[in-house]
């Protein structure tokens, strides 16, 4: 059964392209049909070309998984306005929308935080919906987190608030809140619903990551395959 997955996160530089990466090249070496999809950034490409390397490099070309890029380091909806162009949400969704009939799993990261403007009139949050996809917040483990993620969590699209799940990524040095936030977070959500990753290490290998047997027991029980 096909299924659509949303990677969203609190804020900027959070770890939701290290997640999607993470996800996308567990769910190959499972043998799952998958395809991640950073499609609409701004400033660099390094989040789209580390979601092609996750995929096994052959599988998507880097214009497929990001094509809507823009040069300026500011809002896409900015970055556009400064190249004279636009993105609607109608064009990405019948991208999406393409692609989702060729892969068992469809990984959609957004840029910026839920709300950050994608293009002209949409953002994140209008996207997700449009796909009737699951969301994913990603949010790093540190003091604030708890208030960050439950305001990203009211904003979600009201018939998807029911499926989300909440990816906690760890900091390389821990601290009180960092080790305290998930049972106070349990008191607003379910706790199946929460999910906490180890530090992954500065220089991010998905591979590495994937020989820790905590992190593919939380990817396995993040998605059912």
């Amino acid at each position: 059964m096909r299924q659509t997955l949303f990677i969203t996160g609190t804020d900027t530089g959070v770890g939701k392209t290290v997640f999607t990466g993470l996800l996308a090249q567990h769910l190959r070496k499972r043998g799952v049909a998958v395809a991640a999809f950073k499609p609409v950034c701004s400033g660099g490409r390094a989040d789209a070309r580390a979601l092609q390397a996750a995929l096994g490099g052959g599988a998507l070309t880097l214009e497929e998984i990001n094509p809507w890029h823009f040069r300026a380091p500011i809002a896409p909806v900015l970055a556009a306005r400064k190249e004279k162009k636009t993105v609607k949400l109608s064009e990405v969704l019948k991208y999406i929308r393409t692609w989702e009939k060729q892969f068992t799993i469809t990984l959609v990261e957004g840029a910026g935080g839920l709300l950050s403007p994608l293009g002209e009139d949409f953002d994140s949050r209008d996207l997700m919906a449009a796909l009737r996809a699951m969301p994913i917040v990603v949010a790093q483990n540190k003091l604030g987190m708890v208030n960050h993620v439950l305001l990203t969590l009211e904003a979600l699209p009201k018939n998807l608030r029911a499926e989300e799940a909440i990816i906690l990524v760890s900091p390389p040095k821990p601290d009180a809140a960092t080790v305290s936030n998930a049972g106070l977070l349990g008191g607003y959500v379910a706790r199946q619903k929460l999910f906490t990753l180890p530090w992954l290490g500065e220089a991010f290998d998905p591979a590495k990551a994937l020989k820790d047997k905590r992190v593919r027991k939380i990817l396995d029980d993040l998605i059912k395959v």
